[in-house]
């Protein structure tokens, strides 16, 4: 028989209260605590805290806090990752983030999803996972919903609810997001109010 977390981990209905998760949980907020009111201007201990934290990062993520996760296992990156002040990423599954990656302030990652169905919502939840390719660009305060893969090399524009997977080498903006258009990179020279 699966455990709760087993469950929890590969996208089936579990119960969140498990004293395992809820556990995980006090210890992910434990490690919150140091890096978002200890370290909270980022210094020398702020590595080691994120190493605890987010187990499967190269020495070079870097947070700047306050940041908010569920359990930070989940959470993968590559080099040169960077979350602005204020980000929340909800990892009850796998979050995969690529190499040079930005993420402004303000955004949220939700791999948390919760049935449609009022009486199971009551006790149950499951989760999908979200995978952010390489050298994206996140702009303030989107949003990416459950289950979204973006490809490699966008851009979400400030705001930008994501519910649906984005090709790579895109510009994607509005709620809920939609790709505007290709971005041609090799001759990409253009800023833009993100």
């Amino acid at each position: 028989m699966k455990t709760e977390k087993e469950k929890m981990l590969t996208g089936e209905y579990y119960l969140a209260g498990d004293e395992t998760l809820a556990a995980e949980r006090k210890y992910c907020k434990q490690l919150l605590k140091q890096l978002n009111v200890d370290e909270y201007v980022v210094g020398d201990g702020t590595a080691a805290v994120l190493q605890k934290l987010i187990p499967n990062a190269p020495k070079s993520l870097y947070i700047e806090p306050p940041f908010h996760c569920d359990y930070g296992y989940n959470i993968t990156c590559g080099e040169n990752v960077y979350f602005n002040v204020n980000c929340v990423v909800l990892d009850v599954m796998e979050v995969k983030i690529g190499s040079n990656v930005f993420c402004a302030p303000a955004v949220q990652i939700y791999t948390a999803t919760h049935p449609l169905d009022a009486v199971l919502r009551r006790s149950k939840e499951n989760a999908k996972p979200v995978t952010i390719g390489d050298d994206c660009w996140i702009g303030g305060g989107a949003v990416i919903c459950p289950g979204v893969t973006i490809g490699s090399r966008c851009v979400v524009g400030a705001g930008a609810v994501v519910t649906k997977n984005i090709p790579d080498d895109c510009l994607a903006v509005g709620n809920p997001a939609v790709v505007i258009r290709k971005l041609n990179h090799d001759n990409e020279r253009m800023e833009i109010n993100l």
